[in-house]
């Protein structure tokens, strides 16, 4: 059934008139991407902002859902406009411009467009969106609007805004519909500002490692996102690009997919990070920087535009809250079946604490990174801006630390990969 819709979809594409004058808001392809995403903000994630979780007192508050489901309304409202106001401002958007970054990667989830019955969001997410995109054309950064949890949750992550055993987006053709709908209301929202956001993300990371099913489902979904994104109906084609994630599987996979004369302005996200497995966590510094330098030829040659849209320089899952609230880290071994690597003092929380080796090591595996994704891709957009506990990861302590350079072309290991 997918496959003869696929065909229908395909057929239909041929029929609709290719712009010969396909213009993106940003020169994909001949220009790097050099981003950031504003992780935290308005879809809520544990180890970005533990304190929000901690100070309900609460341990069953894991995530988004359950901060609305366990908590009285007008204190969890009242909590999340304060967050809304005060985590990412326009100054935030000016640091970033200042940082000679020129993407930012916005998350949101579906709650903030639509919550339908049973569902324990709370919604007013959407002004913020608005100003984001306004401060974005203020300090001529380009905004990814990237839809990061979809109904019944696409991957079961915290991130998604539902953290559950197993995803249900792909489990009935209402939650597929809903997500949909999102997708041509974002589009509404910001046609005629391709200037500003030149790209739309129509979902984070689908769990393709979790069956046929969802691979299936979101393979549909990236064709249907194709057409609601560059043919809204009743409106003259659009000249943003479709930002399509691979759904953790490997590059060759998608060979040919979304390629040819029936598409323009699809382009590839891939998710790259080095610390969720004990393997990873084991690997010496030389070892992660190695890792990251490989990356490069692996990223070279793939038909579609190719954009890392998530890797950090933290090198562990130190982070407290990082695999989930209440659940360990793979590195000192309290994350359980996890042999542990050693102690995790110094590796995470605030730069100030970080010895002058470690920094060392945060620049080198960031340039690393770097070096490699604009090699090998069009370029890189790192999570995240900031957080509260773990500077590791973050790209405004990293500037104001000094392993990420003021200028991210300015390296200073600039043979670091050989």
């Amino acid at each position: 059934m997918r496959d003869r819709l696929r065909s229908l979809l395909l057929g239909a594409l041929a029929v609709l008139p290719l712009s010969t004058a396909f213009s993106p808001g940003f020169p994909y392809g001949s220009e790097k991407v050099r981003g950031v995403n504003l992780g935290g903000w308005l879809v809520l994630e544990p180890w970005i902002t533990p304190s929000l979780f901690d100070d309900t007192g609460n341990n069953a508050i894991v995530d988004e859902w359950t901060f609305g489901q366990y908590q009285d309304y007008n204190n969890a409202h009242g909590t999340l406009v304060n967050h809304w106001n005060t985590w990412i401002t326009e100054d935030d958007f000016a640091q970033i411009a200042a940082a000679g970054l020129n993407h930012v990667r916005l998350p949101i989830g579906y709650w903030a467009f639509d919550v339908g019955p049973g569902e324990p969001y709370i919604t007013g997410q959407l002004p913020y969106l608005q100003k984001a995109i306004q401060w974005a054309a203020n300090h001529n950064l380009k905004l990814i609007v990237d839809l990061h949890g979809a109904p019944g949750s696409q991957n079961g992550y915290d991130n998604s805004g539902h953290r559950i055993n197993y995803p249900g987006w792909q489990s009935n053709q209402t939650n597929i519909d809903r997500t949909d709908a999102i997708i041509k209301t974002i589009v509404s929202m910001v046609d005629g500002q391709t200037g500003t956001v030149p790209i739309i993300a129509p979902l984070n990371e689908p769990a393709g490692y979790d069956g046929d099913a969802i691979l299936s489902a979101a393979k549909q979904y990236w064709l249907d996102s194709y057409g609601n994104i560059r043919y809204p109906p009743g409106v003259a084609p659009t000249n943003t690009v479709e930002l399509i994630h691979d759904c953790f599987q490997p590059l060759s996979y998608w060979k040919g997919w979304q390629t040819g004369s029936s598409f323009q302005g699809v382009a590839m996200d891939t998710h790259i990070y080095q610390m969720f497995s004990d393997q990873n966590n084991a690997l010496s510094y030389q070892g992660h920087i190695n890792q990251a330098c490989g990356q490069a030829s692996s990223l070279s040659g793939f038909d579609l535009w190719l954009i890392v849209g998530e890797w950090t320089p933290a090198a562990t899952d130190c982070a407290k809250y990082l695999n989930g609230r209440g659940v360990g880290s793979r590195y000192d071994g309290s994350y359980a079946g996890s042999p542990g690597v050693g102690s995790c003092n110094g590796l995470t929380g605030s730069g100030s604490t970080f010895s002058s080796s470690y920094k060392t090591f945060l620049r080198q595996f960031w340039e690393a990174q770097v070096i490699s994704y604009e090699k090998g891709g069009q370029g890189w957009i790192q999570w995240t801006w900031k957080a509260e506990d773990a500077d590791e990861w973050t790209y405004q302590a990293g500037l104001k630390y000094g392993w990420i350079p003021s200028n991210p072309t300015a390296y200073k290991y600039p043979n670091i990969c050989g």
